[in-house]
């Protein structure tokens, strides 16, 4: 099981951060994969752009290969159940084990200059971020979560609080999922810095290929390289380089490597053969998604179908975690 929230269109980073691996995964196990509207709205208080923002996660997902037929994908507000065990599960949850949480705390720097103003934005549902991450993963039972390294701190939460359950009611339930990285857990943005769409740095799985070549070009390279002339140095170069090591073959990174460190092409001529590697390799993506985009009704009942084949899911653990709790289960009532 995994998630991402609907902040906007993909980046290239989550493409290789997690996508490679749910495409991967999802002919070997069975596989749900959830639009996370609910934990857009623990760093957003205006919530206007989050219908939109589901439709342009869900074009990215099919475009890039994440199959319906193979995947339950749904949206995490369709299960009312998550909400519930979230619920459940913070009345055995420390709250020592929140605030000492490290993703947590680096949500709440990012959304404060000062101490007082984190008291003022950091809401009590971000900081049930962790346990309702923990529901969704324990919802549908989760063993294997392919995420970003920036969510390790979160899988191991989410250990703890099944251990946690399961030694409270003296069962073995719940399992206790496991992180699943793949070959490229980060990758830079055109600044250097790691790729977000916060830093206005990133490449999107649906630009254009001239707005791909444009962004490109703005990367930081070689910072020791005044002149085309001068011999480059692939081991200090900050973005392309490390960019050829993820797109490329390793016959043209000893190209790419021997005409740098040789003088014998610029920085902006190697960039330019890179923004044209990344665009061949997203142009399928790309037209794929121009096809979806043209019948909308058709990509929200793929959600409906998953939001119903999830939930049939949610339903039974619920009424398991009750019966296991000793609390009534009134749908059961006749």
């Amino acid at each position: 099981m995994s998630g991402m929230r609907p902040t906007g269109r993909l980046h290239l980073g989550h493409y290789f951060g997690a996508l490679i691996n749910w495409i991967d995964f999802q002919s070997k196990y069975e596989s749900y994969f959830s639009i996370v509207d609910w934990h857009a709205l623990t760093t957003k208080q205006n919530t206007r752009e989050v219908k939109a923002n589901i439709w342009e996660i869900a074009l990215d997902w099919l475009a890039v290969g994440i199959d319906p037929e193979q995947s339950t994908i749904y949206v995490q507000s369709a299960i009312p159940e998550i909400a519930e065990l979230h619920l459940l599960f913070s009345m055995i949850t420390p709250q020592g084990w929140v605030e000492r949480e490290p993703t947590l705390k680096d949500m709440v720097k990012m959304l404060a200059a000062n101490e007082a103003e984190a008291h003022e934005k950091a809401t009590y549902g971000l900081f049930g971020y962790p346990i309702l991450m923990t529901a969704d993963i324990l919802t549908f039972k989760g063993e294997l979560v392919p995420v970003g390294k920036d969510q390790e701190s979160h899988l191991e939460f989410a250990r703890d609080v099944a251990r946690k359950f399961n030694n409270t009611y003296g069962v073995s339930y719940f399992p206790e999922p496991k992180p699943e990285f793949t070959a490229t857990p980060l990758l830079k943005g055109v600044d250097g810095l790691k790729m977000g769409k916060s830093y206005n740095n990133d490449i999107k799985i649906a630009d254009t290929a001239a707005d791909t070549e444009k962004k490109v070009k703005q990367m930081i390279t070689d910072r020791t390289r005044i002149a085309k002339s001068d011999p480059g140095h692939t081991d200090i170069c900050e973005v392309p380089w490390p960019m050829y090591k993820v797109f490329a073959d390793q016959d043209l990174q000893a190209t790419v490597k021997q005409e740098c460190e040789n003088a014998e092409i610029g920085c902006v001529q190697c960039k330019i053969r890179l923004a044209g590697i990344i665009n061949e390799k997203f142009a399928p993506f790309r037209e794929r998604r121009e096809q979806l985009a043209k019948d909308p009704d058709n990509v929200f009942k793929l959600l409906q179908h998953g939001n119903i084949k999830a939930r049939k899911v949610a339903k039974q653990t619920l009424h398991d975690v009750r019966e296991i709790m000793g609390m009534v289960n009134w749908e059961s009532l006749k």
